[in-house]
């Protein structure tokens, strides 16, 4: 019989809680920054904005919401830093940059290709853009300073997604799959896989709900928090590794 080639270690999970989440909510960002959850979402058709805001995770409300001027900017990830909060368009070339105390706006940079999930490590601000390729980019001149080529078992690990920082290394969500893959920034080499199907079947059952989009992390507890398109909860999870 032939080897099957190598797997991607598995991450193992336990579900803690799970919380409210508006199912019209199209998920393209999800952070824990000060205690609070926030969320950024797209607008998939017209007359729906994108906006970021955090959440009251008793009742899935925003508590606090600051919306896009217009339907035709697509947002996407979101991230601290420095004192501002970032956000990414799909395919409008333009990013925003709001207060972090306010939520007003107070600029915008560009973007040379689409926007999809953004994180940090500290130093840097981390960009996908749906290919295999995580951009580290320069948050004053809004310059990609370093490239990182993702891989998993050898091969190009395309459809990078929403990001999160944890403890060392980026997770990424695949883009139409229900797996987060956890990246050593160090070689750009996956070298874990959370699978949530089970989650994501529970989602579509319940309201139909789309792809797996959201990770947020929580520093303070060791949790990390997922969600979808238009899902009904926000999953709160322990992982093993």
């Amino acid at each position: 019989m032939e080897n099957a080639g190598p797997v991607t270690p598995a991450i193992k999970y336990e579900e803690v809680d799970y919380f409210l989440h508006d199912t019209s909510l199209f998920t393209e960002g999800l952070l824990i920054h000060d205690g609070l959850l926030f969320e950024s979402t797209g607008s998939p058709d017209k007359g729906r904005k994108s906006l970021i805001g955090y959440n009251d995770l008793k009742t899935g409300a925003f508590i606090k919401k600051v919306e896009l001027p217009h339907d035709s900017l697509f947002g996407e990830g979101i991230v601290f830093f420095k004192d501002k909060l970032y956000q990414l368009t799909y395919k409008n070339h333009i990013g925003f940059i709001y207060d972090a105390h306010s939520y007003r706006k107070t600029g915008q940079f560009p973007i040379a290709k689409e926007g999809w999930g953004l994180t940090t490590d500290g130093a840097s601000i981390i960009m996908s853009d749906g290919t295999d390729t995580l951009n580290y980019v320069d948050a004053d001149g809004y310059t990609i300073h370093k490239k990182l080529p993702v891989t998993e078992n050898g091969a190009k690990r395309d459809s990078l997604n929403e990001l999160e920082y944890i403890k060392g290394y980026i997770y990424a969500n695949i883009w139409l799959t229900n797996n987060i893959v956890k990246i050593d920034p160090a070689n750009g080499k996956v070298v874990g896989k959370l699978d949530l199907s089970t989650l994501a079947f529970k989602a579509a059952l319940t309201t139909g709900g789309d792809a797996l989009n959201g990770i947020a992390y929580d520093s303070t507890t060791s949790y990390i928090y997922v969600t979808g398109k238009l899902w009904p909860h926000i999953h709160q999870l322990k992982m093993s590794q």
